[in-house]
C-alpha cells in the first residue's frame, strides 16, 4: 500500500511540475521568430547582431503597442551605437556629436565585442508605418548601417 501511495504522489508531483513548466513557457515574453516578425502587442525580445558594420536582421515587423527589448551583440572590432525612433531622432543623431550614449530607451552604445540592451515601445507617434534603427557614428549610416521595423495592425 505504501508503494502505491508513493507512486501516486510521484505521478502527481510530476504532473504539477509539467503544468508549471508549460505555464511558464506560455507566459514567457514574445520573441522574434525566424522571419523577424515579433508577436505583439505583448513584450518581446529581439536579438540583433552587428557584423561588418551591418545589423542582422535588417527588417522586423511589430504590432502597435509592442515593447521590444533589443539585445544587440557587436561582433565587430569597433564600437557602434543603436538608435531607434522617428525621423526627428535620427536627424538629431546624424547631426549630433554625442560619441557615447548612456543607456536610455531606444539608444545605446555597444563597444566592440560586447552586448548591450535597450527597449523601445512601438506606439504613439510611431503608430502604423516604418521606424528606422541605425548607427549614427561618423559615416556608419551612409555606409548602410540601418534597419527598419514595420509597425503593422492585425
Amino acid at each position: 500500500m505504501t508503494t502505491t501511495r508513493a507512486r501516486a504522489e510521484l505521478i502527481a508531483a510530476t504532473v504539477i511540475v509539467a503544468l508549471l513548466v508549460c505555464g511558464f513557457a506560455l507566459a514567457r515574453p514574445g520573441t522574434a521568430d525566424s522571419s523577424g516578425t515579433v508577436v505583439g502587442p505583448d513584450d518581446a525580445t529581439v536579438t540583433l547582431t552587428i557584423r561588418h558594420s551591418h545589423f542582422s536582421p535588417e527588417h522586423l515587423s511589430v504590432r502597435p503597442g509592442t515593447l521590444v527589448r533589443f539585445v544587440i551583440r557587436n561582433d565587430d572590432p569597433i564600437g557602434h551605437e543603436f538608435i531607434v525612433g522617428d525621423d526627428g531622432v535620427h536627424q538629431r543623431h546624424e547631426a549630433g556629436t554625442e560619441p557615447v550614449h548612456p543607456p536610455r530607451p531606444g539608444e545605446v552604445s555597444i563597444a566592440a565585442g560586447t552586448t548591450a540592451e535597450t527597449t523601445f515601445r512601438f506606439e504613439g507617434t510611431t503608430g502604423a508605418g516604418t521606424v528606422v534603427y541605425a548607427c549614427h557614428l561618423p559615416g556608419h549610416f551612409r555606409y548602410g548601417m540601418s534597419g527598419t521595423v514595420d509597425v503593422v495592425n492585425g
